[in-house]
């Protein structure tokens, strides 16, 4: 064999070496993003079994809310299963995407029945509908830590996934850039408080 030849076997041999390095240091990363979505997954399934508590002590104070407390649990039911089908697909655009409009929309009805249960002095003056708010607030503020560690994940493969030449071999193997977990909440609630004197 001439030495153009082993030349030419060695490029080729450090081009699939290269290659195979990618291909493994983009599994790595994307399982570190299913990972991550696992740790939110956690926190949610927290969240989900704290509801049922928080609608059955109102439940006896707010016999005349019923719409919120049915709209409380609806909401629940709507996000446990966009939560099943980002579990199922954690990478997945439009599971994140349903998933976010979910939680939402639960947060949402959260809110609106602890706006309620302000008006009944009764109830925020019990200590279990207490240590269940304070249960929920720290699971909410877990989850918020955990959506950003998510988020980290899906920027380290989304920066692997795009940047040249590793998106040669990306695209190749069917690598897509991964989502990121939007916040899930309102404009309304993103807005700065606007002070008027």
């Amino acid at each position: 064999m001439s030495a153009t030849a082993w030349i030419v076997v060695a490029l080729v041999a450090a081009l699939v070496v290269w290659a195979i390095a990618v291909y493994n240091r983009l599994v790595q990363l994307r399982n570190r993003i299913a990972n991550a979505f696992a740790q939110i997954d956690v926190q949610l399934k927290r969240r989900y079994d704290l509801v049922p508590n928080l609608v059955e002590v109102a439940r006896g104070y707010l016999a005349h809310e019923a719409a919120t407390l049915e709209a409380v649990t609806k909401a629940r039911g709507q996000a446990q299963g966009a939560a099943a089908a980002a579990r199922a697909a954690p990478a997945s655009a439009s599971a994140m995407g349903a998933l976010a409009v979910a939680e939402q929309a639960l947060g949402g009805s959260l809110g609106r029945l602890m706006v309620v249960a302000e008006n009944y002095p009764e109830l925020k003056a019990d200590a279990t509908m207490q240590s269940l708010s304070e249960e929920l607030t720290s699971t909410e503020n877990r989850l918020g830590f955990a959506r950003q560690a998510y988020n980290d994940q899906v920027l380290d493969f989304n920066d692997q996934a795009v940047q040249f030449p590793a998106i040669v071999v990306a695209r190749l193997l069917g690598f897509p850039t991964a989502p990121m977990l939007d916040a899930t909440r309102s404009e309304e609630e993103r807005a700065a408080p606007r002070v008027q004197f």
